[in-house]
């Protein structure tokens, strides 16, 4: 298994008592993100509302990475609560406070409690594209075929 050294920074305030994103498992890909909430308060969702969960992180990923944010299949399925920007993105370059943007697309309100597991992050190598301006594109048997053109939907 290959690794990558992620340099982490605790926010001022943040319960260090949560710990560092753990991996729960030895084949998982992400490591889980936890709530970190001032003074380990609770955050009520209603059905429909999305809100910034600090997670009291900061990050350095080197360059040629990123940090992807995912929802936790576990809350997606029996919660309806997801990420709306999934996934979320974090850039090398990036130094700000960790948080993330919890959706509720569930019909019941959802708790979020100091020290939830609230979201995986997952570490992945960037390639940068070099945009070549073309007059033609090549021919494929799909052509310009778009939504549903390969199948049902």
């Amino acid at each position: 298994m290959k690794h990558v050294d992620i340099r982490i920074l605790w926010e001022d305030g943040a319960d260090r008592s949560l710990g560092l994103p753990s991996y729960e498992s030895t084949g998982a890909a992400g490591a889980d993100l936890r709530a970190n909430l001032p003074d380990k308060a609770e955050v009520t969702l209603a059905p429909g509302m999305r809100k910034l969960i600090p997670t009291g992180l900061r990050l350095a990923i080197p360059e040629g990475y990123e940090v992807q944010i995912r929802p936790r299949s576990g809350l997606a399925l029996k919660h309806g609560i997801t990420l709306p920007n999934t996934p979320g993105t974090i850039d090398s370059d990036y130094r700000g406070p960790l948080g993330i943007i919890l959706m509720n697309l569930g019909d019941q309100p959802f708790i979020v409690s100091h020290g939830d597991r609230v979201a995986q992050m997952l570490v992945a190598p960037v390639w940068q594209a070099r945009w070549e301006l073309v007059e033609t594109l090549d021919e494929t048997a799909r052509g310009e075929g778009g939504f549903g053109s390969t199948g049902k939907g």
